[in-house]
């Protein structure tokens, strides 16, 4: 169970996970080693995944963004475990999700350009043998970052 400390703890580090344990004890009115310990607790019980820098899509050149949303025409194990196998080996699909209604997956895809999305949606997407509908739809300018999940 978290506690009002541990919601505060993890909202902090999602704005900044540099937070050393002196600046977390200064935020949650705690001593430097109390916040460690429970930074190392939530660590321990997963509730912290790990860190990361959020990096700038267009100062490394990748300058279109994308939501491919993939229909199956065959529907099993097998190919849903091909499909996931060959979404994992793309870079530039950074995010996947299955859905219910009409497409079966979500894809959030990162391209240098419009030809580099063709080239994914024609060369890899729609030969996958299970394919058998993709629709794209462009990003024109995301006005919310991802966000940090509620606390």
């Amino acid at each position: 169970m978290l506690d009002d400390t541990d919601t505060r703890l993890l909202a902090a580090l999602q704005k900044d996970a540099h937070l050393t344990a002196q600046q977390l004890g200064e935020i949650l009115n705690l001593s430097p080693s109390q916040a460690g310990r429970r930074r190392q607790r939530l660590e321990a019980e997963g509730y912290i995944q790990n860190y990361a820098a959020r990096l700038d899509a267009k100062k490394l050149g990748l300058s279109v963004q994308a939501f491919v949303q993939v229909s199956l025409g065959i529907h099993g194990p097998e190919q849903s475990k091909s499909f996931a196998r060959l979404v994992n080996t793309r870079p530039e699909i950074v995010s996947a999700w299955t859905l219910t209604g009409d497409a079966d997956y979500l894809l959030r895809v990162y391209c240098e350009d419009l030809a580099a999305l063709n080239s994914l949606i024609h060369e890899t997407l729609l030969p996958h043998p299970a394919v058998s509908r993709v629709q794209s739809q462009i990003v024109m300018d995301q006005f919310k970052r991802d966000a940090p999940l509620p606390t």
